[in-house]
């Protein structure tokens, strides 16, 4: 169980400020979430893979056609060496 205490923790190794008054709303969440780990660790698959009703939904991996490296940054504001070139985040 996580307490306010812990999330104020969390918190500070995240380096995210969280308000007093948010507190108790984010040790409530972080506990749904753990209460929704466990009842997944009470999950048993079969060896076999399952339950064999469960399809594979991907698509499989086509090559086509595609831009040219040109073509992908003839719109960029700023590129270097071929990439596109963004501002400084940190």
């Amino acid at each position: 169980m996580v307490t306010e205490r812990d999330v104020e923790y969390i918190g500070m190794l995240a380096d995210i400020a969280i308000d007093r008054g948010e507190l108790a709303e984010f040790t409530a969440s972080f506990n749904r979430i753990l209460e929704y780990f466990d009842i997944l660790d009470k999950v048993t698959v079969e060896e076999d893979g399952g339950d064999s009703a469960i399809v594979n939904v991907f698509r499989e991996d086509d090559v086509v056609p595609s831009l040219s490296p040109e073509e992908a940054l003839s719109n960029a504001g700023e590129t270097e060496d071929g990439f596109f070139r963004a501002p400084r985040v940190m």
